[in-house]
This record gives structure tokens, C-alpha cells and sequence, in this order.
């Protein structure tokens, strides 16, 4: 005759698979808690007047916007005009590929897509106006003979 269980007598069967869920799904709410506090305190930031918490994503715009306005794609707030100035807008792309190379393997998924592809954008404008600047100088003057 089988001996009966004893209801008192449950056994609790772990499922790894299971705990590292759990753990995944921890982790994605603190990046959202996280994300949330940062944006609620720029928000605060912006309508009381002062300045957001620093951070990684407010320095590359900050690099970004300059490297826009010296390559003519963004008015110069002090003169609203539109100018190329190679040499300052090289500066800045070459700073944000610098904190790339830096930060490596410090960043998050998300931030290391957005300095990629912040670094594309930049450098694809920095051509463009590349070819609008030697377009503006015109054909070089013919060679004495």
C-alpha cells in the first residue's frame, strides 16, 4: 500500500529560469524609476529656471549643438547667423568620439547607440559641409604660365 504525503511535507521547487527573470524584471523597473526621477528633475529644472542635473546625455547635446551651429545647420544665437567654421565643428565631433573612446565599456546600451549614432550624424554634416565650403571658394585660379 503507498504511503499517503503529508500535506505538511510541500516540497518548493526553485526555477533558475525563473529567479533570473525576476531579476531582469527588477532591474528594468529601477532603470525606469531611474529615468523617470532624471526627467522629472529636468522638467523641475526647466520651469523653476535653473540648470538640469548634469549628466551624459546633456553633455552631448551641449557638444552637439555647437558642433551644429559651426557647421551652418543652427543660427548662432548671439549673431543669428549661419556660418561654417570647419575647424571648431572637427573640434567638437572629435570630443564626443574622445568621450566615446573614454567611456567605453561604461555605458549603457541605449547611451552607447546614442553616441554612435550622434557621431554619424555629425560626421555625415561635417562632410556635407566640407563639399558646400570648397563649392563657396570656387574653382582655384588657374596657374600662372
Amino acid at each position: 500500500m503507498a504511503q499517503d504525503a503529508d500535506p505538511g511535507d510541500k516540497k518548493i521547487i526553485i526555477d533558475e529560469d525563473w529567479k533570473r527573470r525576476v531579476e531582469a524584471e527588477r532591474e528594468e523597473l529601477a532603470k525606469e524609476a531611474g529615468e523617470a526621477k532624471r526627467q522629472s528633475a529636468q522638467a523641475r529644472a526647466q520651469a523653476t529656471g535653473q540648470m538640469p542635473p548634469p549628466s551624459l546625455e546633456m553633455l552631448l547635446t551641449t557638444l552637439a549643438t555647437e558642433a551644429m551651429i559651426a557647421l551652418g545647420q543652427v543660427p548662432h544665437p548671439a549673431t543669428g547667423q549661419q556660418e561654417i567654421q570647419l575647424d571648431q565643428a572637427k573640434y567638437f565631433v572629435d570630443t564626443i568620439a574622445m568621450l566615446r573612446e573614454k567611456t567605453a565599456g561604461n555605458l549603457t546600451a541605449d547611451e552607447t547607440t546614442a553616441v554612435e549614432g550622434l557621431l554619424h550624424q555629425l560626421r555625415t554634416a561635417y562632410l556635407v559641409a566640407l563639399q558646400v565650403a570648397a563649392t563657396a571658394a570656387g574653382p582655384p585660379p588657374p596657374t600662372p604660365t
